[in-house]
């Protein structure tokens, strides 16, 4: 997929997730000021943080799709795993409102007034959520973008408060107001739970954490599946926003032509950086058996597997 048409995909999905709170609000908020049900308000009001988010992914996740220039010569990845912790943060936030409200409901007593409106409103909510959740994750799956995972996910989170904002409603119908706070405060825990985990993963993306290990070890192997390649050490995979950057020295032959050894260092560069979800790979050329070793274990393995002793 080009850029230009990754890009397209992700501003529809971020626009789908913003159209759709607004008309979650506008419904909600009026069907829950007119006959007085707390549970449909904050349902409402929840949407309002879900509004903010997607604006801000809109505005500015896709910056990521801009090309380096020359304030960021590598790019503008980061800005994507920014934005998503900003969507984490908030959802954290509303989490933590609607377990605020749901315990104050415990302690109050709801003047709502049921009404098959109130029904009709948490109904269309439900449907409009889950078609922008399915919208959002098809959209997303040839894009892999944390900001628009997220958005995902917030869909998912507004589909359980709905849920909690029909139980507060089918209490109103059946002249039990109690269950609307006990099921809101059941689903804000999950809902803290979800923003602490969009937030925690992203933190790692901002921080240049390392892979799994399996990531890791695909990019070992795809070194030393290099015919020239006589071994691999110093190897160091980072995230750098959600790419991997990779840097690497790698053993050749040290008797071989500069133009030989700049061809194998350009098709090492261009067989690491086809990889999923790899972008900037950085590989330093060595005679093989120099010795030249970082302090670290897992380095200096050779193409059978064994290990070489620090030289420095």
């Amino acid at each position: 997929m080009t850029s230009d048409g990754a890009r397209t995909r992700f501003v529809r999905a971020a626009w789908a997730n913003v159209l759709a709170n607004v008309a979650k609000i506008v419904v909600e908020g009026v069907a829950g000021f007119a006959f007085g049900s707390v549970a449909l308000l904050a349902d409402a009001a929840h949407s309002v943080g879900d509004l903010v988010a997607s604006v801000v992914v809109l505005v500015w996740g896709d910056r990521r799709f801009a090309d380096p220039d020359a304030n960021h010569p590598h790019g503008h990845e980061r800005i994507e795993p920014l934005t998503a912790l900003f969507v984490g943060a908030t959802i954290v936030v509303l989490g933590g409102s609607l377990l605020y409200r749901s315990i104050q409901g415990l302690l109050t007593t709801s003047e709502g007034t049921f009404s098959y409106v109130l029904l009709g409103a948490i109904a269309f909510a439900l449907v409009s959520m889950y078609a922008t959740y399915r919208y959002t994750v098809a959209m997303n799956a040839s894009l892999g973008s944390t900001a628009l995972a997220a958005l995902a996910a917030d869909c998912r989170n507004d589909l359980y408060t709905s849920v909690a904002a029909l139980v507060g409603i089918v209490g109103l119908m059946a002249d039990v107001p109690i269950l609307d706070p006990i099921a809101g405060t059941l689903v804000s825990g999950l809902v803290v739970y979800q923003g602490i985990s969009i937030a925690r993963e992203n933190l790692e993306y901002l921080a240049g954490a390392a892979p799994p290990e399996d990531l890791r070890e695909r990019v070992r192997e795809t070194l030393l599946a290099h015919p020239a390649v006589e071994g691999v050490h110093d190897l160091v995979v980072f995230y750098d926003g959600t790419d991997l950057e990779v840097e690497t020295h790698v053993e050749v032959d040290g008797d071989l032509p500069l133009r030989a050894a700049h061809d194998i260092e350009t098709e090492l560069v261009t067989q690491t950086r086809a990889l999923d979800s790899v972008g900037d790979v950085h590989v330093h050329l060595d005679p093989s058996g120099v010795g030249e070793w970082k302090d670290a274990s897992d380095d200096g393995l050779d193409r059978s597997g064994g290990s070489t002793s620090p030289g420095r």
